[in-house]
């Protein structure tokens, strides 16, 4: 019992260190604010255009439409997160500091992580299902499956880039060019999914927006939930996978996720060298 006691606390410490420099007063404030304005925002854009009748694709369709926005201010919170909070540790041989304290690599960056991405998770989330909870009470408890599913299906895409950030930072050292590289790395991604898109309307093919789906199973869960296979071009009918198909581009991201940050965890354990 006291052996935990003296590793957690270095632990707590190294994590309140994180807190205090990843959200030093008005970054938290600031990024709360965006959070709730977008989402009734685009809460307000929402029923202002679909008034219908409540179903699992209206559920659907408010969920990812208050979680556009908010979810890019997420993923830029995380960008800052990591790549000024761990890169520049990196950087400016800070982390060093941190090596001193009586606990395992894996231990530093796992506090590390849980202030830069579990703060911000939790800000994220908890804004979202008040909104949804006090503009649309009957699709929260009516659909609620639907609505956790949208959450943990754009999460995964979400936790995907960070973990890709997270490597890069460790491997440049560099926290503001692992942030232009990642802003550089989610605009490539949107690119290449317009182009796919229409390699799939007019090339017949659906196998790129399918691979796409495993880093990205918004894609998938979108097409699912789409009202019918949309015809388009001559009747060329565009993909529509299954529920299960879905659950399987799901759980292929979140894998694809873990291994990323499992390469990390390996190397800032054994392979960093300051």
């Amino acid at each position: 019992m006291a052996g935990n006691e003296k590793k957690g606390r270095p632990f707590l410490e190294i994590f309140s260190l994180a807190l205090q420099e990843d959200y030093r007063f008005p970054i938290l404030e600031i990024f709360a604010f965006l959070y709730a304005f977008g989402t009734f925002i685009l809460a307000y854009s929402f029923f202002q255009t679909s008034m219908g009748t409540m179903s699992e694709q209206t559920a659907y369709l408010m969920t990812t439409t208050l979680m556009g926005l908010p979810l890019d201010i997420f993923i830029i919170l995380i960008f800052k997160n990591i790549a000024y909070g761990i890169g520049n540790d990196l950087e400016k041989a800070t982390i060093q500091t941190l090596f001193s304290y009586p606990l395992k690599r894996a231990s530093i960056l796992t506090a590390k992580l849980l202030s830069a991405i579990l703060i911000a998770l939790l800000v994220f989330f908890g804004t979202q299902i008040t909104a949804l909870y006090l503009l649309a009470p009957d699709i929260v408890s009516g659909y609620l499956s639907v609505v956790l599913l949208s959450y943990i299906t754009n999460l995964g895409y979400a936790l995907f880039l960070t973990g890709l950030l997270l490597l890069l930072t460790l491997k440049t050292r560099r926290g503001g060019l692992s942030v232009v590289f990642g802003l550089i790395l989610v605009f490539a991604i949107s690119i290449i999914q317009g182009v796919v898109s229409v390699i799939e309307i007019f090339g017949g093919t659906s196998w790129p927006n399918q691979v796409l789906a495993v880093i990205n199973p918004a894609i998938a869960l979108g097409r699912y939930y789409a009202s019918s296979a949309v015809s388009i071009m001559g009747g060329s009918t565009l993909w529509v996978p299954t529920f299960n198909e879905v659950l399987m581009y799901i759980s292929g991201c979140y894998v694809v996720t873990a291994v990323l940050f499992l390469i990390s965890y390996v190397y800032f354990s054994r392979r960093l060298n300051l």
